[in-house]
């Protein structure tokens, strides 16, 4: 909740009285119930005739009129004075507004010169106005949200709150014969205008004022009206008895009712008051009023409306554009990503091309060297067994001839000791090197006699091969 001197801070603020005991005792006549209080307060003081006439020379002497809105001050750029009760006249006055956006958030600071009473909230309370609306930190008051003032909930409540009273009080909610009110904040409904290139027709409720009734049959819920409104305008509307229609009354400087008014958005969180309509007229002078005021602001919305096609062609563009560049990065990312995996494929073929001639080579050497050791090996064994036969020796009658026979044709001839050993006729083939294998045996055909390793160790008068014999070689 918001305390007692927060209250009573916001209370002299926005009357203007100095006297806090007097203040004090206003609020605690009213339960310290804030609104209440300043709404009693201002009823007082416009039936004071004294009061009431020295604002009216106030606002009659000021000739640029400002006037403090809940949050941000709302300007208006024409140079004339404005009565206080009486209408102003028709006519497409552009009156340049901050945008009332204390009804969301900001400072609370009113100022209304035409019904003879100020409201300014001085720099002492910005920091406690802010939180009191909803946008201060709550911490320090344990973050009561039923505090705040008006926020976006709040406002959107407020106004379906107005629209169903409305229907109860003027219409059903199938009836096509009255202006479409919005069911949400003026912040957002200015915003909704803004979207839909439209102007914002907003209109105050007064429920205690007697021209009210008269003026919601008659004129708001002409058939007639209500098509043009809903058909070319936004329209927003707020009942004085709630937060947001109270403060939007102030920041419109609202001083005769009903009260009607057309604006549009500016720069830098500003509208524009095109048009104000106080007191009761009839559904064809409202007509002409919003006719002129939508003609006279057709090139402003057309040009809003051409801007924002230009910026949505644009956009697209932009994003045509970015599209095509992010493919054509992404087709050379993909080409460079295929030439790099295509060099990279190359060199391990390589590589492993590389790596198997050497192992070939590795593998050619070393049969190379083999063989070579092979053959230096043989070669000596040769020269071995061949120095292990001794001297051929002469014909006689212990000299036995062997005639050896090899697979290919080739013959070979020698004599030996008939005291030789078969193994002595299996080292001469060995020594001859005719053949490539090692597994032999030296056979006799008439009788067939194998000479195996059984018989290595038989002369060759054992062997029956004395004095002369003829062998072949069977591979094995």
């Amino acid at each position: 909740m918001v305390d007692v001197a927060d209250k009573l801070a916001y209370f002299q603020a926005i009357t203007g009285l100095e006297d806090p005991d007097l203040c004090t005792q206003i609020l605690q006549a009213h339960n310290w119930d804030l609104e209440l209080a300043i709404s009693s307060f201002t009823s007082n003081h416009n039936n004071d005739p004294l009061s009431y006439s020295s604002s009216t020379a106030t606002a009659t002497a000021t000739t640029s009129t400002v006037v403090e809105p809940p949050i941000s001050p709302i300007h208006r750029s024409d140079s004339t004075s404005i009565a206080p009760v009486a209408a102003p006249p028709p006519g497409l006055g552009w009156k340049i507004i901050t945008i009332p956006i204390s009804i969301v958030s900001g400072s609370l600071r009113l100022i209304s010169g035409a019904v003879g009473f100020g409201f300014w909230a001085a720099g002492s309370i910005f920091s406690y106005s802010l939180g009191f609306i909803g946008f201060g930190s709550n911490s320090d008051r344990g973050g009561d949200s039923s505090a705040q003032l008006v926020t976006a909930s709040a406002a959107s409540r407020e106004a379906l709150e107005f629209i169903a009273q409305f229907e109860r009080d003027y219409g059903g909610s199938g009836s096509s014969s009255r202006p479409n009110f919005v069911g949400e904040g003026f912040m957002d409904a200015l915003t909704r205008s803004r979207n839909s290139f439209k102007l914002l027709f907003v209109y105050l409720h007064s429920p205690d004022h007697p021209d009210t009734p008269a003026f919601c049959e008659g004129t708001l819920c002409s058939e007639v009206f209500s098509a043009f409104v809903n058909e070319n305008f936004v329209a927003w509307g707020g009942s004085l008895r709630g937060s947001e229609g109270f403060k939007m009354s102030n920041s419109l400087k609202a001083s005769r009712f009903p009260f009607c008014a057309v604006v549009m958005p500016a720069t830098n969180q500003r509208i524009a008051l095109l048009q104000q309509v106080e007191g009761p007229k009839s559904p064809e002078e409202m007509l002409m009023t919003l006719q002129r005021v939508l003609e006279e602001s057709a090139p402003v919305l057309v040009a809003a409306r051409l801007e924002a096609e230009d910026r949505t062609t644009n956009m697209r563009l932009r994003e045509e554009q970015d599209a095509a560049y992010r493919a054509a990065l992404e087709a050379d990312q993909a080409r460079e990503r295929q030439l790099r995996e295509e060099q990279e494929r190359l060199e391990r073929e390589a590589a492993e091309a590389e790596r198997k001639r050497k192992e070939e080579e590795e593998a050619q050497e070393r049969a190379t060297r083999e063989a070579a050791e092979k053959e230096a090996a043989l070669a000596r064994m040769r020269q071995e067994k061949a120095l292990s036969l001794g001297a051929e020796p002469e014909k006689g009658p212990n000299v036995t001839q062997v005639l050896v026979r090899f697979p290919t044709g080739e013959r070979k001839e020698r004599r030996f000791h008939s005291t030789a050993t078969i193994q002595s006729l299996y080292d001469y083939v060995d020594s001859l090197g005719c053949l490539d294998v090692e597994n032999y045996s030296l056979v006799s055909n008439f009788p067939r006699v194998v000479y195996g390793t059984d018989k290595l160790s038989l002369s060759l008068k054992e062997a029956g091969l004395h004095p002369q014999a003829s062998l072949f070689v069977e591979l094995n």
